[in-house]
């Protein structure tokens, strides 16, 4: 295909752009309901109300090398103190304040606000998401270094190293469910690093519709993925190791069997 007919996109995100994106995916009233949901509404009056919060750990993400009381600034100029229901005495908060909210708020009301909002939301125009008309998704895992406190390291552990030495950072192992055309993480499990990725993988599936053709690597190719996949209705396509020996049951003219 020529060069021509492909167009280049700005990786530049304004800021206008992502508070949209926030309200639109992420519903005053669904937030107030998860809140309620998960007994996270604050008890007494705060600076930082739950619903702040909320929204300030969803924008750190996309200014991940700020710092969080510059981050609230910029969530405050998006969103409109109104949006916000904050009084207009409200001031900006400290950074030891900012942490023990995110500390009081804790991780069950993200992980409930997940669960509820995050689905596959390619359409047939959207390009790289269906093969045949199959939504196309994706298994992979990574890891991702987290800060080198005690609970972290009990909890997950770190990565190896050479004899007598220890990583610098605990590291969590990550394995995501991902919709192809649009890079969007509809499913994921966390664990200890020294965990396998196949065991979340499979659990993985719960979210996999028959109209779904399921992708991954050769490091997670296993029968148990396979027949698991099978099991709900969906299709699959895998690399495979190269100790895996293939019968030939037809070849094809471009020789692939």
């Amino acid at each position: 295909m020529p060069l021509q007919e492909f167009s280049v996109i700005s990786p530049n995100i304004q800021p206008g752009q992502i508070f949209k994106a926030i309200s639109t995916a992420l519903p005053t009233d669904i937030i107030e309901r998860v809140i309620d949901q998960t007994g996270s509404r604050e008890q007494r009056s705060r600076l930082l109300p739950t619903h702040l919060v909320i929204c300030l750990i969803i924008a750190l993400s996309f200014w991940s090398q700020d710092s969080a009381k510059d981050v609230l600034k910029t969530l405050l100029e998006g969103l409109g103190k109104a949006q916000l229901q904050l009084s207009e005495r409200w001031r900006i908060p400290s950074r030891a304040a900012i942490t023990q909210a995110r500390q009081r708020l804790g991780p069950r009301v993200m992980s409930t606000l997940f669960k509820q909002l995050a689905r596959p939301v390619a359409t047939p125009k959207t390009p790289g998401a269906f093969l045949k008309g199959l939504r196309m998704v994706a298994l992979d895992g990574t890891g991702l270094d987290v800060p080198d406190s005690p609970d972290n390291a009990r909890v997950f552990g770190y990565p190896g190293s050479r004899p007598t030495t220890q990583a610098a950072f605990p590291k969590v192992r990550l394995v995501l469910l991902v919709e192809l055309g649009t890079h969007l993480v509809f499913d994921a499990l966390m664990s200890p690093y020294r965990l396998g990725e196949r065991g979340k993988a499979k659990k993985l599936l719960r979210s996999v519709e028959p109209d779904m053709v399921v992708l991954w690597d050769g490091g997670l190719h296993s029968y148990d993925l396979v027949h698991a996949v099978q099991a709900r209705g969906a299709h699959f396509l895998s690399r495979v190791p190269a100790h895996v020996r293939l019968q030939v049951d037809k070849e094809l003219p471009d020789g692939s069997y």
